[in-house]
């Protein structure tokens, strides 16, 4: 009988392990199941112990009609905006690792290079929540600024990771963020949240070529600095 993994041990193979899910089987979470997942994400820590994080999830017709609304929001032509700014630009090592995932992504689905449309579809594929039963729309409070946001980041991390462990596929998406105030009329928020992130989340088709790929990682030194 082989001896209990360490702790670190555990929280090794679970960053190693997991991934950005891009297409969902159809069958749902049951109810207990997204119940541990937001449990254990609820013992994030954050800054004074605020908890800036509110959570809306959906399942079964309340997926559906996001779907269907923004896709059709979206269809109609209508602006997006995020609550946070995205990016201004990426330079350097950013982009070059930026662009290494993309070609990971499309040549999983057999997009060439120059292919607009194809590219086009692949991106709406973020509106179509990759087919999942389920999302989680993370929101803080306006007044707590930035900081709110990186505490709803912690969130994030520990849902996805929360997430891995319970055996379920997840997809952060910075897309669905990009229409923040659809999102606050869609589900009656008040104007006080700030959207940050959304998550779809659910069984990971395992056989479909989009889930094949992994994202590589810098060597630690790279990003750090010693005095």
């Amino acid at each position: 009988m082989s001896a209990p993994a360490e702790p670190h041990e555990t929280l090794q193979r679970l960053l190693a392990e997991r991934w950005t899910c891009r297409q969902f089987l159809p069958e749902p979470v049951p109810r207990h199941t997204t119940e541990r997942l937001l449990d254990l994400a609820q013992r994030t820590p954050s800054w004074c112990n605020t908890q800036p994080w509110h959570v809306v999830v959906t399942e079964g017709e309340g997926t559906e009609r996001l779907r269907t609304s923004l896709l059709a929001h979206l269809r109609a032509g209508n602006p997006g905006g995020p609550d946070f700014p995205f990016p201004a630009q990426y330079t350097g090592a950013y982009q070059e690792r930026r662009r290494e995932c993309g070609k990971q992504l499309y040549a999983s689905v057999g997009v060439e290079r120059g292919d607009h449309e194809g590219a086009a579809r692949q991106m709406m594929r973020n509106f179509e929540l990759f087919d999942a039963p389920h999302v989680a729309i993370i929101t803080t409070e306006a007044d707590l600024g930035v900081y709110g946001a990186i505490d709803c980041g912690l969130y994030l991390n520990t849902f996805l990771l929360a997430a891995q462990s319970l055996g379920l596929g997840a997809a952060p998406q910075a897309a669905l963020a990009g229409y923040s105030g659809f999102l606050r009329d869609h589900f009656g928020l008040p104007e006080t949240r700030r959207v940050v992130v959304g998550v779809s989340f659910g069984y990971p088709d395992l056989a479909h070529p989009v889930n094949g790929f992994r994202t590589s990682r810098a060597d630690a030194g790279s990003a750090v600095t010693w005095h």
